[in-house]
């Protein structure tokens, strides 16, 4: 036949295998349903990751409308178009409120997006997430001194979860405040973050990689009726190829179907995140619009795919006019290709153990780290199915299920190693993120100090309010237990500048560890302890001897030079300076933090109040751990729904071997066990090699970011638990469908 009367054809079967899956009654339709589920589920997932591109842009994109226009290179002058902005930006619990204050100095002064009319002074304007916070939580509500008289409109919100607010005022200056003429900052592309792209490859390989092995699970269900249909045809005339084809066809239908499901699935998972999702995830409907080109790839590889994986799985099948019969020779697994992988991973990985170097990243070296983590987890995949063979020829006897199960893994652990290898990926994958996210956290919580002293708050002021002011409000906050005061000056050493902080040893204890510290004594960091210094407006300030060298508490800020000085140490020597506010609050008060806030706010809205441990972006971590830990959870659960069916078509695979073992007097309980067993051995193999590609590739990553190397082990433990109790658990449910296939029935042959 020529190819221009094949092509027809081939379309002519394709099309039959589509209705005859409609056709063979409710096991056909049941088959239907399950390839159209499973891929509806991993087509929703994708398109879910096309929209994220637009989205995440047009969110980007009214941001930077929002966004003050600083012009650095030139001094601008107050005028009729001019404005004074003061950055107002507060946190309640771990919810980051977006604050400005507007004080305009003209008739024309520039309107921020989704602003109609500028709030006069004593008026403020809020998101509609805002008022909803403010109007459910009574001690946000007396953070501002205040009337809200509007809402801003959806183009000066990052989304409908966006907190933000803008305040009226006549109350800043020159020197508080920032002078603007217009609204809309355009950044300057820097690049994706070495770390961001780290933890973006390894996201997206984690993430993709159980998606695909459930679709090609999904398009691999069938019945027993999909087989005596496909005898059927070949007792017709059909010859091997058009059954094949005819095959496929009925998987299209079900994959065609399964794009419908996933775009309904899509557009419901758009509707949820509009409505419930908070922080940067947070998007209006309109911005969720996959990518042409993402949605086009989804909805022709999707179909393609389930094609190609039903030819592939149909190379291994005989079909017979009198039935089906699956072929089973053992494949002799070879080891040397399969390093080839894992070893090129390492190789292009193992550079970046001396740091990613500073600055963005835009060059070859984060292409690097993406083909590195790619290439040595895909590796894993590929070096379980030797592992698993490897193993199983060399395991002894044992009990009858025990031998059933390992002998059935000698002659084909193909269909039990395929499952196991996206769950290995997956578990080894998040092992890296989490050891990297627990790494970073730890460096951002930082070593050395006392625990009293990472409890502490700091209030930095952005106004000349009196000190006086300052410590009475303070004093008088609820839950405030004790307030020290700060100043923070300058001097010189040998031509670099020196930060003095003078302050009690209660207060300085926030920014060191200050063995034996007494009133008069003084500390150095990252600065010689010996000799005179040059005081900011005139003057020398000479260490004295007892001056000590410590480290600074925080390993995250970068104080450089640094003296920190007790009142007696200081002499006097040096101007006022800056005032700080370092706090202890009682745990015990309700809202205590939020209670300092708001008296911060009241005082001086563009005060901050932050703690000496970096508590916002810890709990941003934490947050992203837990998140990474919940979704990881959800893969699992995805794959083992398709293994619940993978077993059981094993099983009815081999209902007749099953059958005769019955009936031969072998206990259904021994029978369960062997299947249990089955599932048990690639699993703990599987486990094993995704922990050690886990910890060795977090290890990797950590040096890489210059994060202490550490073994995460709640995450390991928490991580491959769930996978093995997925498996085994999954496993467990498909055995009723044991119980019904050593029926004496299925003795009978036709």
């Amino acid at each position: 036949m020529t190819g221009r009367g094949r092509l027809p054809r081939w379309i002519f079967e394709l099309g039959l295998g589509a209705r005859m899956s409609v056709a063979g009654g409710r096991a056909g339709w049941a088959r239907l349903t399950l390839i159209a589920a499973g891929t509806g589920v991993g087509v929703a997932l994708l398109l879910c990751l096309a929209t994220l591109p637009a989205a995440l842009e047009s969110s980007g994109a009214r941001e930077s409308a929002r966004t003050e226009a600083l012009d650095s290179e030139r001094e601008l002058t107050r005028g009729d178009g001019t404005m004074l902005i003061g950055i107002a930006t507060t946190t309640f619990h771990d919810d980051a409120i977006h604050g400005r204050m507007l004080q305009p100095e003209g008739s024309r002064p520039p309107v921020p997006p989704g602003v109609t009319a500028l709030p006069k002074p004593g008026e403020m304007l809020v998101s509609p997430a805002l008022r909803r916070l403010i109007e459910a939580n009574p001690v946000l509500a007396q953070r501002w001194d205040a009337r809200i008289v509007g809402t801003i409109g959806d183009d000066g919100l990052t989304g409908p979860a966006d907190l933000a607010f803008y305040l009226g005022t006549d109350t800043l200056t020159e020197d508080t405040g920032r002078r603007i003429e217009a609204f809309g900052h355009h950044y300057a592309d820097e690049g994706v973050s070495p770390v961001m792209l780290l933890l973006t490859a390894v996201g997206m390989v984690v993430l993709l990689t159980p998606v695909m092995v459930f679709m090609a699970s999904a398009v691999r269900f069938g019945g027993e009726a999909r087989d005596k249909r496909l005898a059927a045809l070949r007792l017709v005339g059909s010859d091997a190829g058009m059954t094949r084809r005819i095959a496929a066809g009925e998987t299209l239908a079900g994959a065609v179907l399964g794009l419908l499901v996933g775009s309904v699935l899509a557009v419901g998972a758009a509707l949820l995140a509009h409505r419930y999702a908070t922080g940067p995830l947070s998007f209006y409907l309109s911005d969720m619009r996959p990518v042409p080109v993402l949605a086009a790839l989804v909805a022709l590889g999707v179909p393609a795919v389930a094609v190609l994986v039903t030819l592939s799985a149909m190379r291994r099948v005989v079909v017979e006019p009198l039935g089906v019969v699956r072929l089973s020779t053992t494949v002799r697994r070879r080891l040397w290709w399969r390093l080839i992988l894992p070893v090129a991973g390492i190789a292009l990985l193992w550079p970046l153990t001396n740091g990613l170097g500073e600055g963005p990243g835009s060059g070859a070296t984060e292409f690097q780290a993406a083909a590195g983590v790619a290439l040595l987890l895909i590796g894993l995949a590929l070096l379980l199915p030797w592992l698993v063979d490897a193993v199983v020829h060399r395991l002894g006897g044992g009990g009858v299920a025990w031998e059933l199960a390992v002998r059935r893994l000698q002659l084909d652990s193909g269909t039990a190693v395929r499952a196991v290898s996206g769950i290995a990926v997956s578990v080894a994958g998040v092992i890296a993120v989490q050891g990297l996210v627990s790494a970073i956290e730890t460096q951002i919580t930082g070593s050395g100090g006392t625990s009293a002293a990472a409890a502490r708050q700091q209030v930095l002021p952005q106004t000349d309010l009196p000190v006086g002011t300052w410590t009475t409000a303070l004093r008088e906050t609820p839950g405030v237990q004790t307030v020290e005061t700060v100043r923070i000056t300058r001097a010189d050493r040998d031509g670099a500048e020196v930060t003095v902080r003078i302050g009690s040893c209660t207060a300085l204890e926030g920014y060191a560890a200050l063995p034996g510290c007494a009133d008069g004594d003084a500390f150095a960091v990252n600065v010689a302890t010996t000799g005179a210094f040059t005081v900011e407006g005139g003057g020398q300030w000479t260490a004295p001897a007892s001056t000590r060298d410590v480290v600074a508490t925080d390993s995250l800020l970068d104080y450089g030079p640094l003296l920190l000085l007790t009142p007696a140490a200081a002499a006097d020597a040096f101007p006022a300076g800056e005032a700080r506010y370092t706090l202890a609050l009682d745990s015990r008060t309700p809202d205590a933090l939020e209670q300092l806030r708001n008296t911060a706010a009241r005082l001086d809205p563009q005060a901050l109040v932050y703690g000496a441990g970096n508590d916002a972006v810890a709990n941003a971590l934490r947050t992203i751990r837990q998140g990474l830990l919940a979704g990881t959870i959800a893969m699992l659960v995805l794959i083992g729904a398709s293994m619940v069916v993978n077993v059981a078509e094993q099983m009815r695979e081999r209902r007749r071997v099953l059958a005769v073992l019955v009936a031969f007097g072998t206990r259904r309980r021994t029978l369960s066990g062997s299947v249990l067993l089955q599932a048990a051995v690639p699993v703990l193999l599987g486990m094993t090699l995704a922990i050690g590609f886990g910890s060795g590739l977090a290890a990797i990553l950590m040096a890489a970011v210059q994060a202490p190397i550490t073994v995460d082990w709640f995450g390991i433990g928490t991580t491959s638990g769930m996978a093995a109790l997925v498996v085994l658990g999954t496993t467990a449910a498909a055995l009723p469908t044991l119980l019904r296939l050593t029926r004496p029935g299925n003795l009978r042959s036709e």
